[in-house]
């Protein structure tokens, strides 16, 4: 997607977001954006719903599950609530949402700084291959891909969405064990 088209999809999930929170009688959310894509994403529908509270980030590095198959991120940046979560409606921002271990991750660092009243999540593109049971309120589009195909956001200006052929998987790790004598 071009960035127009990119920009086409935020408009729209603002307008999702909007009518969803009107729909709850939720006023004055507390939006968090996931590093770095989600915050990309969310600074835009942030501008769109003009929300009064500033927009908050979260960077997942620490929750994750993949460390052993991936490694430490080079770029571990601080997590950013401007305000507390705890008994807060909060919208919580992704640019893709596969297996759902990222939203994972963010929940269990949203909740480090406290229970909110409630998290609904919004996220620019949804694809199949979902591992755990999590589901966008708002998604900007669905898309499927071919084995092996994976789609990233590129930005933050301009916000393109990009569809490649995924990495190679390094071959697993063996270890050998020497019985004792």
């Amino acid at each position: 997607m071009d960035h127009a088209a990119v920009e086409t999809a935020i408009a729209a999930m603002g307008i999702g977001l909007q009518a969803l929170l009107e729909r709850r009688h939720i006023t004055a959310p507390l939006m968090v954006g996931i590093h770095t894509g989600g915050v990309w994403v969310a600074e835009r529908l942030h501008a769109e719903l003009a929300l009064a509270d500033p927009l908050g980030h979260l960077d997942i590095s620490y929750y994750r599950d993949d460390f052993s198959r991936i490694g430490m991120h080079p770029q571990v940046r601080p997590s950013h609530l401007p305000v507390t979560v705890e008994n807060r409606h909060v919208i919580l921002v992704d640019d893709v949402l596969q297996t759902g271990r990222t939203i994972r991750a963010a929940l269990n660092t949203l909740f480090d700084y406290g229970r909110p009243k409630s998290v609904i999540l919004a996220v620019l593109a949804e694809l199949d291959g979902r591992h755990l049971p999590i589901e966008p309120n708002v998604v900007g589009l669905h898309a499927r891909l071919e084995s092996g195909e994976r789609i990233k956001l590129t930005g933050p200006a301009p916000l393109v969405l990009v569809r490649g052929r995924a990495p190679a998987k390094p071959a697993p790790k063996t270890h050998q064990v020497e019985a004792a004598p």
